[in-house]
């Protein structure tokens, strides 16, 4: 059956692939950018809501990314950065998330005067406040930190560092992201390697404008841990007319390594990716038994939240709460913090949470059927 909305918003959540400045409320766009003297498309919440959405439903990962320029330059102080970090957390809490991993790219924030370290520790500053927010309102929710490189500019090995230095702060890995055509994940092999060097964990956005060769790179060059979207597998993945599907050999590598696709069906079809949520590949990826997760990537751009998604997933291909349990382990099995602290979360807080709304929702049949035969029972014509 289709969980209901109710459940789908009480179910635990682990979110591995969210957009810091991809996340903002409206309203708080409005206020901050008021601040500093930065024209918006829109002049109220709604109405700026609703562009962001439009403009991102292109079809055109390039113009989906354009849309950052009005988020981005109002992310440029101290307090902007704490504010943003801490509603973000809270957000996300508020939609039942319990695990987040939120990345940004430290070296868009740098306008207003800012180090790569104030950044750093602006943005950590916010989260902990949301988390105490959160906590506060009885939605606890840890946010961990992935720093990210833009794939077209030249400071991937510096942002590396960046992460490295950060591990005890918050941040539990790296990323690089940007328009992938033209800017292969090659490009940032000495951020890699460092990374590797020093035990540290990277994901990478491959596969998702662009196809194969993005994820082959990703991954047999750069050593990636996770896939940013990696959609663009379907590719290597034939469903013959008799039903039957036959997997290449790339596509049986990530599915016989493991390797986490950190899937966005919203966003995946805004980029052109996926022609509806019931086209998204994500249906077979799921049957076949990759290691699919389920993520946001954008909340303002895609006017979604990780129960949207569910929700959508819901009606596209009939999932129910064993679904949505099966993604949010494999988020948490595939998470960037150490193994005993996934393993607590999976036991002690998502696979009890599963549970409950599992007892609930047969509490509440069996009390839906007695009430039902003791109507029946009151209209019989026996009873009379």
């Amino acid at each position: 059956m289709r969980p209901t909305d109710a459940e789908i918003l009480a179910a635990p959540k682990v979110l591995l692939h969210d957009h810091l400045d991809g996340g903002l409320r409206p309203g708080t766009v409005l206020e901050l950018a008021a601040g500093i003297g930065h024209d918006l498309p829109a002049g109220d919440e709604d109405a700026l809501g609703q562009w962001f959405t439009d403009a991102a439903d292109s079809g055109s990962l390039e113009r989906y990314l354009a849309t950052f320029e009005h988020t981005v330059a109002v992310m440029q102080t101290h307090d902007a950065l704490v504010r943003v970090a801490a509603e973000c957390a809270e957000d996300l809490a508020a939609d039942g998330v319990v695990y987040a991993e939120v990345r940004y790219a430290p070296e868009q924030h740098l306008g207003g005067g800012l180090s790569l370290d104030d950044v750093v520790a602006a943005v950590e500053e916010g989260f902990r406040l949301g988390e105490s927010r959160a906590a506060a309102a009885g939605r606890p929710i840890r946010i961990a930190t992935l720093l990210t490189a833009m794939r077209h500019a030249a400071r991937s090995r510096e942002i590396a560092d960046l992460a490295v230095k950060n591990r005890e702060a918050g941040v539990v890995g790296f990323d690089i992201a940007g328009a992938e055509a033209g800017f292969p994940p090659t490009r940032h092999l000495d951020a890699f390697e460092y990374l590797r060097r020093e035990n540290a964990h990277f994901t990478i956005h491959a596969g998702e404008a662009f196809g194969l060769p993005s994820i082959w790179e990703a991954l047999q060059w750069c050593g990636a841990d996770r896939l940013g979207h990696g959609v663009r597998i379907i590719d290597d993945v034939e469903v013959r007319p008799d039903g039957t599907v036959a997997l290449g050999r790339l596509a049986a590598y990530v599915r016989d390594k493991r390797i986490p696709l950190e899937l966005c069906p919203s966003s995946n079809i805004q980029t052109g990716a996926a022609g509806s949520i019931a086209e998204h590949p994500i249906g077979l990826l799921a049957r076949l038994r990759f290691r699919v997760t389920v993520n946001t990537d954008n909340r303002l751009m895609s006017g979604t939240s990780m129960s949207r998604e569910f929700a959508l997933l819901a009606d596209a291909f009939g999932y129910d709460l064993p679904d949505f349990e099966w993604f949010t382990v494999n988020a948490l099995k595939s998470a960037f913090i150490p193994f005993d602290q996934r393993l607590a979360l999976i036991n002690d807080v998502v696979k009890p949470g599963y549970s409950a709304l599992g007892a609930q929702r047969a509490f509440d049949r069996v009390r839906t059927a007695g009430t039902a035969a003791a109507t029946t029972e009151r209209l019989s014509p026996r009873s009379a």
